[in-house]
């Protein structure tokens, strides 16, 4: 018998690789978002901040660019994704407009529980993005006495403002982004499973995952 090699288009593969990378750079974002949630910053305060100075892996300074340069990276990556899918995004818009309007909108509950899961998404990687673009462009390290004027340039809001809208969007982020990997599970897992499959030889793709791990 001969063992066809297994193949992918190379549409897939790079939509595949462009989803690693945001689901990468995701992962590196939240968890150092999630370190500065719980390891609160300002000084030990004489006591009353007794997690002051834990590390976890890394110090907070490693933990600060982790953060920093996760969400850039993830942020070129979506809008890569983006502007990829940028058909599909109108057309989904135009049923979603088209349904509004009649009062009869042709998707199942799945496609709509879909769409409202992408809709929090976006919006929230919108609003935690342009926040987190506000850190990286205004100057940190407190007024310092004057010395730092930039400190809090009150764009639209006050630092501290723009601090609790980054924080909550970005757990709005991480909710939503769980439910929708929770939905699109099992194309992750085959899509992912074939990615890998392609690139090996014929023999050893044709041979079932399990049976490869435990050679």
């Amino acid at each position: 018998m001969v063992v066809k090699q297994i193949r992918m288009s190379g549409q897939t593969r790079m939509n595949w690789l462009i989803d690693a990378g945001v689901f990468v750079s995701a992962l590196v974002a939240a968890l150092s978002g999630i370190y500065f949630l719980y390891l609160p910053a300002g000084g030990y305060q004489g006591g009353r901040n007794p997690l002051y100075g834990v590390t976890v892996l890394f110090d907070r300074a490693t933990w600060d660019a982790l953060h920093t340069w996760g969400g850039v990276l993830m942020i070129a990556a979506v809008a890569v994704h983006f502007t990829i899918h940028w058909g599909w995004v109108v057309m989904m818009a135009r049923r979603l407009a088209n349904g509004l309007r009649t009062g009869c909108a042709p998707m199942s509950r799945g496609a709509w529980l879909n769409l409202v899961v992408d809709g929090v998404i976006a919006v929230s990687f919108l609003v935690t993005a342009v926040s987190g673009l506000y850190f990286l462009l205004v100057p940190v390290g407190g007024y310092q006495g004057g010395r730092n004027p930039g400190w809090d340039p009150a764009f639209l809001f006050s630092r501290d403002t723009w601090d609790v809208i980054h924080t909550w969007g970005g757990v709005v982020l991480i909710l939503a982004a769980v439910v929708h990997f929770c939905i699109h599970w099992r194309w992750v897992k085959n899509v992912t499973a074939r990615f890998f499959r392609s690139l090996l030889p014929a023999p050893l793709a044709a041979r079932p995952v399990s049976r490869m791990v435990r050679e």
